[in-house]
């Protein structure tokens, strides 16, 4: 753990302080993620819910794009004291959108493939159930392609009036046929050559329900329930599903909480 606190130190993150028996690293704001130590045999609890504790005492929790309440983060030591803090998720702004004038077809999709669509996001809420005791993401995160930022986190279009979901992404334009690589350690939970909203699309779980999403991908590499290691290549960036030209759009959930990868990264390199 003091090895990615360091990483976490050199990529200008903050250093949430904390007494010595517990410590946090990562973002207190609106899709940020924090990642905790424990001394092992500790639990932890965010206001009600039990959150996955290693046995090495490192656990994970997000706070979602619309998060504005304080919540309390409480750790049970083994020798029996608890460790309390509240966190407050700090606000941000988000880029809104709004475009008037389009075909209905654009806004709505059409009735005959809803079924479709329902379907696709049985398989991927599914994927994000999966609760491994695994912590891959210990080990920090890198870049899965490079090129200019094109999309961002949070960011939302309001269509002919009609508010559509934010974008939960990031997305990195680069030619078709770029290669995209695990951005950390994990395990492929779901492939999908064509979903309709992302096209090809690879989830890998990285451990405690932490998730990462791989969307309009041209080539799948890998294959259900396959390990992969950080930096290896997963697929290849395409412009498929419900995309209007060649990017990579990743996305990560902790759970349910939707969660800005961009914080995640280095600054911007060749990896």
């Amino acid at each position: 753990m003091r090895s990615l606190m360091i990483i976490w130190l050199l990529m200008g993150l903050w250093l949430i302080p904390a007494q010595a028996d517990v410590e946090l690293e990562g973002k207190i704001v609106q899709g940020g993620l924090v990642f905790g130590s424990a001394p092992p045999g500790s639990r932890a609890m965010l206001d009600d819910k039990e959150l996955m504790v290693s046995d090495g005492g490192d656990f994970v929790l997000g706070f979602g794009r619309d998060e504005k309440a304080t919540r309390t983060l409480l750790v049970k030591l083994p020798d029996g004291k608890t460790w309390k803090k509240a966190l407050t998720p700090e606000s941000r702004e988000f880029d809104i959108q709004h475009i008037d004038g389009l075909p209905p077809e654009q806004v709505t999709p059409p009735p005959e493939v809803l079924e479709r669509i329902r379907e696709e996001a049985r398989l991927t809420r599914s994927a994000r159930e999966r609760r491994d005791s695994r912590t891959d993401w210990l080990d920090g995160w890198i870049w899965p392609a490079t090129g200019p930022i094109t999309g961002v986190y949070g960011s939302q279009r309001i269509l002919n009036g009609e508010p559509r979901n934010p974008h939960w992404g990031l997305d990195i334009a680069a030619p078709t046929g770029t290669p995209v690589k695990a951005p950390a350690g994990g395990i492929v939970s779901l492939t999908h050559p064509d979903m309709y909203f992302s096209g090809g699309t690879i989830f890998i779980d990285h451990g405690h329900g932490l998730v990462s999403a791989f969307l309009h991908l041209s080539e799948i590499l890998v294959e259900d329930e396959q390990h992969v290691e950080q930096g290896e290549i997963i697929g290849k960036v395409g412009a498929t599903g419900r995309a209007t030209g060649p990017h990579l759009d990743w996305r990560i959930n902790i759970g349910d909480t939707r969660v800005d990868p961009y914080l995640l990264l280095p600054p911007d390199d060749d990896s």
